[in-house]
């Protein structure tokens, strides 16, 4: 259980998730017993693998994976264990096609429960990971995802009842890419200029092993992308799409290129935004998605750095010589349809009880045996959202089965980066945000929680009911 020292811990450096908490570069070097960095921009950024199909039917592509540990070298002279689909660190990547069924049957060699939830799948009850749906050590588990909806990134990772924040920080979590026509006829930078690019801190102590400590936000200083400490990269002098996930269990990030140089956000989490936004920075709360198209052209020669406001460095883009370069990016991608007339209204607070410091929704812990909310299939409904800790607890609103529309921040229309479709949305403390989703999809039970996932682990969930 949560300590007051703990939640204080997590909470004192982490203000606004909004606008990042993290520590600054030089607390890698104060941490008790951490191992030692390598130089920054020594090691080239890992592309995590495509994953083949073990067998594919006129409407259907089957996988294999198993979750289990594997060493891999983080740090030269040293070998870390990991937890690892397929044994990679990040797991590989599936690239699915919208309207094509994709079916992974998930062997579990772990010592522990597992569980795997396609974050920000719209996916049957079954297949979508509630935290009691577990595969044991030694079973397998078949997840079916019908891929009915538009081209977009998404990620998988583990969702064990109070394990999944240690199971992701470990390792599980991987791409997940839906794709579809209408994208590709757009013409944004396609194959090799698209580059999946996952963001998450951890902690290592000096013979270079993994540290876990639930709330240890403070002590998580070294900064992975693609699983590796302050990579470079080679670019060709074209543009190129950074499709960015925040796979941190509590960081948030704030993202700029170079000396503030523009980007252009093209998607959040549920997909492309109405039209581009041009943008200086990035912020990405745990979970979140967000996509940029970065310009190298005329860059030939020189060195990017996207940087962290706190962290630092996070990668170098080392360009290269000038190469073709065909791709655009329309002033029109993909318009956002009108919202509906809401049938239900609904209030969710999120917060820290104060007499036993646990972590809650509606002043109620997670109980799986308990329906939270019973939706009606079909219905569109509002919930207004607030992180009811005014202080210093940040915290973000996950939910599953649906992408929403956020109404409003604090009362203000949402800004132009967030104004898409949703799944997981941060709040600083005292925030406040609407949402509207219409809620399709097969009947059964789902959750929706925080997921810093360490709060969600903690119990900062409840669960939904889809009934006819």
């Amino acid at each position: 259980m949560p300590t007051r020292r703990t939640v204080m811990k997590a909470g004192g450096a982490a203000l606004l998730p909004a606008a990042g908490y993290g520590v600054s570069a030089a607390a890698r070097a104060a941490t008790p017993a951490a191992v030692e960095l390598p130089e920054p921009f020594s090691v080239r950024m890992p592309i995590p693998r495509t994953l083949t199909p073990v067998a594919r039917t006129a409407t259907t592509d089957f996988y294999e994976m198993t979750a289990r540990t594997t060493t891999i070298s983080v740090f030269q002279g040293t070998t870390t264990e990991v937890y690892g689909y397929n044994g990679e660190f990040p797991g590989p990547t599936i690239r699915a096609r919208a309207g094509r069924r994709v079916v992974i049957a998930q062997t579990n060699q772990l010592t522990m429960d597992t569980a795997v939830h396609l974050h920000g799948g719209h996916v049957p009850p079954a297949s979508d990971g509630f935290p009691l749906d577990v595969i044991a050590p030694g079973a397998t588990r078949t997840y079916e995802y019908p891929n009915r909806q538009q081209a977009t990134t998404l990620w998988y990772h583990d969702h064990a009842h109070h394990m999944e924040s240690e199971h992701v920080y470990r390792g599980l979590h991987g791409f997940y890419l839906i794709e579809d026509p209408r994208e590709e006829a757009l013409g944004l930078p396609s194959g090799a200029f698209d580059l999946p690019i996952m963001l998450r801190d951890a902690r290592f102590a000096e013979d270079g092993s993994l540290h876990f400590e639930p709330e240890d936000f403070q002590n998580r200083t070294t900064i992975l992308t693609n699983g590796r400490p302050q990579p470079y990269f080679p670019v060709a002098a074209r543009r190129y799409r950074l499709r960015l996930v925040n796979g941190s269990n509590l960081r948030s990030f704030v993202l700029r290129l170079g000396d503030g140089e523009e980007m252009t956000q093209i998607a959040t989490d549920g997909g492309l935004l109405g039209a581009p936004v041009p943008t200086r920075e990035v912020r990405i709360s745990p979970g979140e998605r967000v996509e940029v198209v970065v310009d190298f052209t005329g860059r030939s020669g020189s060195q990017v750095v996207l940087a962290d406001e706190h962290a630092g460095a996070v990668l170098r883009f080392d360009v290269g010589r000038a190469v073709y370069d065909a791709s655009r990016v329309p002033p029109v991608l993909r318009p956002l349809p009108a919202l509906a007339t809401p049938d239900v209204e609904r209030k969710m607070s999120l917060g820290i009880d104060p007499q036993d410091f646990t972590f809650k929704i509606n002043g109620k812990s997670f109980d799986p045996n308990r329906v939270d909310t019973t939706i009606r299939r079909g219905t569109t409904e509002v919930w207004e959202v607030t992180n009811s800790d005014a202080f210093t607890i940040p915290h973000n609103f996950h939910l599953h089965l649906v992408q929403f529309r956020i109404l409003s921040r604090n009362g203000q229309p949402p800004a132009p980066s967030e104004a898409g479709w949703k799944d997981t949305v941060p709040l600083g403390p005292g925030e406040t945000v609407r949402l509207q989703a219409t809620f399709h999809g097969p009947p059964g039970r789902y959750v929706y929680h925080c997921h810093l996932i360490d709060h969600s682990s903690h119990a900062m969930m409840a669960t939904m009911e889809l009934t006819d």
